[in-house]
């Protein structure tokens, strides 16, 4: 009877292939019939070109056996553009090679596993296709990349580059029974080139909100690759239950991942390249029943939330979306190589009170040949439970019991090290442990230190290289070679000519004249450097109302002064230069090199809201005689985390005469989520300024997460009143030494500044 069962569903199998279709579409409403008939089987080519302004809704029904397949004629050659998006909403679907670039999908995701509240997809792929650069045209305008709902489903073989709006890339959403334990697999996907989004909210990956964060998700995360994901602090952000992550890389990533809510999730198997970038961090740990185990974290330089393991505090009776103590936890078998300090009791403060309980801590190794700290502990870690770990010779700080000192030999792979422990007394699991995890390992704990299947992580990079991503797609390294134009300019007729005569090209103006005369403010519209002779004071001057700015840096654009002395005199504007005011979601750069600036009235530099550059960079320039602000970042009123610049560098310059503020800066909220802005104040000198106001600092600087002041000198400036004021509503980390106050103001710090070797506090 068996035997006939099946040959019956093979030749219903045969029949219903026989008479499956393969049908050429060649725009949306051809597609939309396509899908409208389809029966399993079918294959449904999309027309190689762009289709641009599409809307695809896919909601036809395959088996598993024979699904319905919606593919590229030529993978990667379907190129999908502008205000458009793929919705799925149907069974047993595949979508093959397309390519969504140099567009936007508005609030919806680009990719969504539902089409509306009734048609979730399920048992749905989508594999072999790219999403570059496929932004919302404003940073604050959020929306998803892809959003999962429904169950098992499938996003494979994909790659991802370049999001530059709010909003995280990949969302597994739980707001029903129907998306629950869903057993969805995102595997062997590329995750590339995020950078910090200056906010919350951008992570690459995250599975659950809080709200739903007390039902089990079951989604995989595995055998993906993550390079340069530096949005903010959560790379993979798990909010639910009984997810894993295993056999992933992440590669220079400012981040870690964070299981933020929900119990019971495992991080396996997986290798944290940090290969010493700033920032790069392991694993944070918060609720119950985590289990981390046989990862190898390789250069990880992150601290605090970053580190390459973090253990946090928990809320007493916290409700769910709060921090929920850490619990039954299983940190074993992991390998930490040349990795700053792990974090225990990590965020405690008044609130995060509850220590870390039951906490097997096992059989890790620690092995660092320039470090002296192996881990920081904020609180009591009585409740870790430590045994069988192994440490080299170079950490020199008292050690909670469980810790024990060895030697290592060394296993040396092309871009990694793997440290064996010398013979010695490890922990052998209980029993009970090793029954906890026969579900959830794909193999048993270990009563080995350390990881010691080199193999296995030759294999897991291998993979990282070779197997992820859309092999079509390649990589470009940033942005491509344009045409480079130097040219002497007389006037501003000339700079406008040039403007004019090479769009696109990158500009070097050489300023040769004595003074140019603007009729309008100037947007820098692609990297332009001017440049002059550094001998001549060249005059700048606007006529008319004042405008809000002279210079306009448009996003995605990098403006550079060199070799310049400039009089500022007859300029009129608001501000010497703005960045762009449109909230553009691309970013801007600012260099100053080698410059002189002299009697300006009004700011020198404001970032608009909603704006964001990467870098302002000012070394060896001066600034004299400047009335109102010098450089202005505090339009961000909105108490949630957002700023305007991730790193400015001011070095090597002399401030005279400044009538007003040198620096404002402000980062609003108890936002913990990104590392930036970075300050570094270094070699300056401030001479006879005064911003005229008691209250006003002639530098202050609200949440700022980074700053270094050193060998700095002020003299005569804002005498009886504050030179810097530091304002933090969470952890901060400023170093203030080297620096004199001469006849001028005080500093006035709070608890996060470090002193040292300063004079006038």
């Amino acid at each position: 009877m068996m035997l006939r069962i099946l040959l019956l569903n093979c030749l219903l199998m045969l029949s219903l292939s026989s008479i499956a279709k393969t049908i050429l579409v060649k725009n949306q409403e051809e597609l939309a019939l396509a899908n409208k008939n389809a029966k399993p089987g079918d294959i449904i080519i999309l027309q190689n070109g762009e289709w641009n302004q599409v809307k695809l809704s896919l909601n036809c029904t395959g088996t598993k056996e024979l699904p319905v397949t919606f593919k590229a004629e030529t993978a990667g050659k379907v190129i999908i553009t502008g205000n458009s998006k793929l919705k799925i909403g149907g069974n047993f679907i595949i979508v093959d090679g397309l390519y969504f670039t140099n567009g936007f999908a508005g609030k919806d995701a680009v990719i969504t596993f539902r089409i509306n509240t009734n048609e979730i997809a399920n048992n749905c792929r989508v594999t072999n296709t790219v999403v570059n650069n496929f932004n919302n045209p404003k940073r604050l305008d959020e929306n998803y990349w892809v959003e999962f709902y429904g169950k098992n489903n499938r996003l494979d073989h994909c790659s991802f580059l370049n999001k530059k709006n709010m909003g995280v890339l990949l969302a597994v959403i739980l707001d029903d029974e129907r998306s629950r334990e869903n057993f969805h697999s995102i595997d062997h996907n590329y995750f590339g080139v995020r950078l910090p989004l200056a906010s919350n909210s951008g992570e690459i990956i995250r599975v659950g909100v809080s709200q739903h964060c007390e039902f089990n998700s079951n989604t995989q995360i595995t055998d993906n690759f993550f390079e340069h994901c530096d949005g903010e602090t959560e790379i993979v952000s798990i909010k639910s239950g009984s997810n894993t992550v295993r056999n992933n890389v992440f590669k220079e990533c400012q981040g870690s991942v964070v299981l933020r809510h929900g119990n019971f999730n495992t991080v396996e198997n997986n290798l944290f390249l940090g290969n010493n970038k700033e920032g790069s961090g392991g694993v944070r740990i918060i609720n119950k029943g985590q289990w981390v185990v046989n990862n190898l974290f390789y250069k990880c330089r992150g601290v605090g939330f970053r580190s390459p393991l973090s253990i946090m505090n928990g809320v007493p009776n916290s409700p769910a979306f709060r921090y929920v103590a850490v619990t039954d936890a299983v940190i074993s078998n992991n390998s930490f190589v040349e990795c700053t300090p792990a974090s225990f009791c990590e965020g405690s403060d008044t609130e995060r009170t509850v220590q870390p309980t039951n906490v097997e801590f096992l059989n890790n190794i620690f092995y660092n040949s320039n470090d002296k700290l192996l881990y920081n502990s904020y609180d009591d870690i009585s409740g870790i439970n430590f045994a069988g770990n192994r440490v080299s010779s170079s950490f020199q700080q008292p050690m909670a019991n469980g810790f024990t000192k060895s030697s290592f030999t060394l296993q040396k792979t092309n871009d990694f090290i793997i440290p064996v422990a010398a013979t010695g007394t490890n922990k052998t699991p209980a029993d009970s442990l090793q029954s906890a995890g026969k579900s959830r390992l794909k193999t048993r704990l270990s009563s080995s230190a350390g990881i010691t299947d080199k193999k296995l992580f030759q294999q897991i990079e291998s993979n990282a290289y070779s197997a992820c991503g859309a092999k079509w797609f390649v990589q470009s390294s940033g942005k491509q070679s344009v045409k480079e134009i130097k040219a002497d300019c007389n006037t501003v007729a000339d700079i406008q000519n040039q403007l004019l005569k090479n769009p696109g090209a990158k500009l070097i103006l050489n300023l040769t004249g004595k003074e140019y005369h603007f009729t309008d403010p100037l947007t820098i519209n692609r990297d332009i450097i001017f440049t002059g002779a550094q001998k001549n004071k060249i005059k700048f001057t606007n006529e008319g109302a004042a405008s809000d700015y002279l210079f306009l840096i448009a996003t995605d654009n990098n403006l550079q002064l060199k070799n310049l002395i400039l009089d500022l005199t007859g300029l009129t504007a608001k501000s010497f230069i703005s960045t762009d005011t449109s909230g553009n979601s691309s970013h801007c750069n600012l260099t100053l090199q080698n410059c002189s600036f002299d009697k300006l009235n009004g700011n020198f530099f404001s970032s608009a809201k909603t704006s964001l550059s990467d870098s302002i960079i000012i070394n060896n320039c001066s600034f004299s005689n400047i009335t109102g602000t010098l450089l202005k970042f505090d339009t961000e009123l909105d108490k949630k985390g957002y700023y305007n610049v991730e790193k400015i560098k001011i070095t090597n310059t002399s401030i005279v005469n400044q009538n007003g503020q040198i620096l404002t800066m402000l980062r609003g909220g108890n936002d913990e989520s990104t590392m930036g802005p970075l300050l570094v104040f270094s070699k300056n000198t401030v001479t006879k300024s005064n911003t005229g106001n008691a209250d006003a600092p002639l530098i202050l600087l609200i949440g700022i997460q980074k700053t270094i002041f050193d060998q700095n000198i002020f003299q005569n400036s804002n005498e009886g009143k504050t030179v810097i004021v530091y304002k933090d509503d969470v952890r901060a980390d400023h170093f203030y030494g080297n620096n004199q106050l001469l006849s001028s103001g005080i500093v006035v710090p709070d608890k996060f500044v470090r002193f040292a070797n300063s004079t006038g506090k």
